[in-house]
């Protein structure tokens, strides 16, 4: 059975310039967490390739000598904290857009997840929020996934 994509006729994803303008500002990759983690990465001598389009979900950092891939999602578009989020979507404009959109990413990041892992990956995931709010910590996450002691 093919994957179905969520169907969203007739469903308008702008309610207005402003939002529009966010939208597009939005970036998929090279965001500024992204950027973060990636220069801390590199200072600590951790080597990486980015955005591999033949790996499922198209990580954002690939290491591949430890097999390990990073995602760095972001709060709004991968759906942080997601039923507090939904319910605030709901009363707002373009509800079941929103919803259904941030829905089927929740969904295609698992099973990417799921695929990865197969492929004998391991994945991290990092909220946008967790990478500005306390970069260090993220960093001693990803050492111990590589097996490294310390920061030397």
């Amino acid at each position: 059975m093919a994957n179905k994509l969520p169907s969203y006729k007739g469903l308008v994803p702008a309610s207005s310039r402003a939002t529009a303008a966010a939208r597009g500002a939005s970036r998929r990759s090279g965001n500024r967490p992204e950027l973060q983690l990636r220069h801390a990465l590199w200072q600590l001598g951790i080597r990486y390739r980015k955005n591999i389009t033949s790996l499922p979900g198209k990580p954002d950092i690939v290491i591949p000598k430890a097999k390990v891939v990073i995602f760095c999602d972001g709060d709004f578009w991968h759906g942080k904290n997601w039923p507090t989020r939904k319910a605030a979507l709901k009363h707002g404009h373009n509800a079941s857009y929103w919803i259904r959109k941030i829905e089927h990413n929740i969904t295609r990041d698992a099973k990417n997840e799921i695929k990865l892992n197969t492929e004998g990956w391991t994945v991290l995931r990092f909220w946008e929020s967790e990478i500005n709010n306390n970069l260090n910590a993220v960093i001693w996450s990803i050492m111990q996934s590589l097996h490294v002691d310390r920061l030397s």
